[in-house]
This record gives C-alpha cells, structure tokens and sequence, in this order.
C-alpha cells in the first residue's frame, strides 16, 4: 500500500512541477528578493543569501532546492534607514524608539544576481537571473522601488531515472534516447515593493513571458511556463522595547491553479534571535511550519524551518520538510547598518 501511495504522490509531484515549476520557499519573509527583483538593493551593504530545501523526505524524488542570492546597492549613502538595525555596541538600535528616528532611503540603484536549482524525480531546473531595481522615497516615511529579472531556465529530463515499469518507454513527449535531454528558455520577471519603518506591500511576476518548452520538435508535448503572480504583505508592531512581532502574508497564484496562501508570524527579541511559525493552504500538501534563527555577530546569521502537511491524507507517507537558510551581510560599517528584507 505505501508503494502506491508513493507512486501517487510521485506522480503528483510531476503535475505540481509542470504546472507550478518555481519552487516554495517556507522562509520567503526573510529573503523577499528571491520573490521579487524590486528589493535588489535595498540595503546599503552587500546582502548573500544560500538555502538549502529538502521537502518531503520519506519520498524518493521528492523535491530539493537550493540558491544563492547575492544583491546590492548603488550610489546609496544613508546611515540609517530603518529601526531594524543589526546591534550596534552599546545601544539597541532594535527598539521602538527607533522609529521616531526613521528615513527612507535616498534615491539608489540596486543591482543582483540569482541561482536556483531545483530537482523532482528525474527532472531538474536550473534558473541564472540577473535584476535590477531603482529606489525612490515617496514620502517622509516611505520608500518604492521597481526591479527588473532576466536570465535563463535550462531543464534537464533524466530518462535513465525513469522506471516505467509495465509501460511503454517509447513516451513521445520526451523522445526515445535513454540518455539525458537538456532545453533553455529565456525567463523575465518584474516587480514592484512599497515599503516604511513598520511595513512592506510587494507584487511580482515571475516567468512574465509564458511559453511551451518541447523535449522534442512537435507542437504536442511539452512543458508550459505559465507566470507567476505574488502578492506580499507584512507589518511589524511592538511589544516591547527589545520585542517585536510580524505577521506577513504571500499569496500566490498560476493559472489554472488556485491562489496559494502562505501566513508568517515572526516573534523577535532585539536583533539577536528569532521564532515563527507558518501556514500554507490551497495546494496538495497544505501544512504547518516551525522556524527560528540567529544573528551571529554583525555579518553572519543562520535560521531553520521544520515543515509538516498536517491536513494531507498522504501526509503519512510524506514525511516533512526542511529548510535552511544562511546570510552574510557583507561590506557593513558601524553606522550603516539597515534591514529592510525584514
């Protein structure tokens, strides 16, 4: 029975990677940029970002993630723009108070660069992009940004991955080579962020030119690239001095998908740890999320989260989800120090 169960949930997979094909992130509040290209420099220092995703793994096949994101500013000289400041000896740059001292930032270009592999079964994507933004401040309080993604997907269909067991292996939508078959196409995406001392509104398309890969030369088969809307959300209000909370929303949506809905809370102390938990509903593995994390020092910070679909009736055979998530904050100074990636 759990070799079905198995089967079937392979062969979801399948369907989930054709028709949604940009990866989940669980701690996408924490790396807005891997959503969206208008947040390409929004800091004024060198933001690097790895992650490492391993989802459902008591599944052979089941997806793994990972990235690299590395971005930043351009002609950009505030001293402070924003009260989630990293610690600054001394003081706690991190409180309350804090806001009363905010400023948006100064008119700036960002530049970025992004790499994501992601892999199902014996299929594998990899995605190269290069963004840019410009950020504008459009009031006392409030900054807006507008970015731009180009780059390219390459797909990668391992035949010799493929068990077909009592079916015919002759599958012409992939061809008949037992080896492996490789295709490229251009990706675009565009976005738009709106953010302030206590908050962030962001909308993006992802895959903004739709199109139909083919592994082979017919008009039948093939994988579609559909866009992919996001609409983000999130507003940060205190409890304290030394603690903040921030709840944030993502909703998600690909045609001929329902919108996906994702919900973080993150409860904070100063700028020195962190905890929150997480909600998706509307897809095949809706389920709950567990994350913390630290800040190490004034570059370096380290998080996790542990994932479980517990309203799915395959959630048995599942098994759950992790996520890691590593940052550097490079080329810092003593009185530079924003966060505005939240």
């Amino acid at each position: 029975m759990k070799k079905i169960i198995s089967l079937i949930l392979i062969l979801s997979i399948g369907l989930i990677a054709v028709a949604q094909q940009k990866p989940y992130y669980s701690q996408y509040v924490l790396n807005n940029y891997i959503l969206n290209p208008a947040v390409t420099g929004i800091e004024n220092y060198v933001d690097m970002k790895f992650s490492y995703r391993n989802q459902w793994t008591d599944i052979d096949g089941a997806p793994v993630t990972s990235y690299v994101t590395i971005n930043g500013p351009i002609g950009k000289k505030d001293k402070r723009t924003t009260a989630t400041s990293l610690q600054i000896p001394g003081d706690n740059p991190y409180k309350s108070s804090a806001l009363d001292n905010y400023e948006p930032a100064s008119p700036h270009h960002g530049v970025g660069l992004t790499l994501i592999s992601d892999k199902t079964g014996y299929i594998s994507r990899t995605t190269l992009g290069v963004s840019y933004a410009y950020h504008i401040p459009v009031s006392v309080t409030t900054s807006l940004s507008a970015g731009l993604i180009a780059g390219i997907t390459n797909v990668n269909l391992d035949r010799s991955k493929i068990v077909w067991g009592s079916l015919d292996p002759n599958d012409p939508a992939i061809g008949y080579s037992n080896g492996e078959i490789t295709k490229s196409m251009p990706e675009f995406g565009a976005g738009l962020w709106l953010y302030s001392r206590d908050y962030f509104i962001g909308a993006s398309v992802l895959n903004l030119v739709p199109g139909k890969l083919n592994f082979v030369k017919n008009d039948i088969y093939g994988d579609n690239f559909y866009p992919h809307l996001f609409l983000q959300a999130g507003y940060r209000f205190f409890v304290s001095d030394d603690i903040s909370i921030l709840p944030s929303l993502a909703l998600q949506k690909i045609n001929p998908l329902p919108v996906f809905v994702h919900s973080n809370v993150k409860l904070q102390y100063q700028n020195i740890f962190w905890v929150g938990a997480g909600y998706r509903i509307k897809d095949q593995l809706s389920g709950a999320t567990a994350m913390a994390g630290i800040n190490i020092g004034r570059t370096f910070n380290i998080s996790y989260s542990f994932n479980s679909a517990v309203n799915s009736k395959l959630n048995t055979y599942a098994g759950k989800t992790h996520e890691i998530l590593i940052g550097l904050n490079l080329g810092k100074k003593d009185d530079t120090c924003p966060k505005n990636i939240w």
